[in-house]
């Protein structure tokens, strides 16, 4: 337990150190925009994945930030070009967010660029471990989730 509780917080200080983001400038693939930009798009693409939409107050809480964070948020994806704002057909006074071509292609690129990291980071793995950390991983964050606050 001690080493995962160990691997666990390396990894939520990489998170806070932005690792990720900075390795994407130096290989040219940053675009300007806050990293929680990225995670509201991941949201909004989730909804999407599930046959629903999202309002800025829903990605709010499943983002764990205040909602006036979630509107500079999707503002700046606003005009990005990488979100569009559509009425709710059920109930017009909500406004749901929905992905443009561009911001999925943007997407695309950072999928593309977290997996070139994570095969570069497993490189000298064997396909067994590869299949192994992905089974369990998704394991542990499907158990985890189910008995922490959403």
């Amino acid at each position: 337990m001690a080493d995962i509780e160990t691997a666990v917080v390396a990894l939520r200080r990489s998170r806070q150190r932005r690792a990720l983001a900075r390795l994407a400038e130096r290989h040219g693939e940053h675009t300007g925009l806050p990293d929680a930009v990225f995670e509201l798009l991941d949201a909004v693409e989730a909804a999407e994945g599930q046959g629903s939409a999202m309002t800025v107050t829903e990605v709010a809480a499943l983002l764990g930030v205040d909602q006036p964070r979630s509107s500079r948020l999707a503002s700046q994806a606003l005009q990005a070009g990488l979100l569009r704002r559509e009425a709710d057909q059920h109930d017009g006074r909500r406004s749901l967010l929905t992905l443009t071509p561009e911001g999925r292609d943007v997407l695309t690129r950072i999928r593309t660029f977290r997996r070139e990291v994570i095969a570069e980071a497993t490189a000298g793995w064997t396909a067994e471990d590869r299949a192994a950390l992905a089974h369990l991983l998704t394991r542990f964050v499907r158990d985890f989730s189910a008995i922490t606050p959403h």
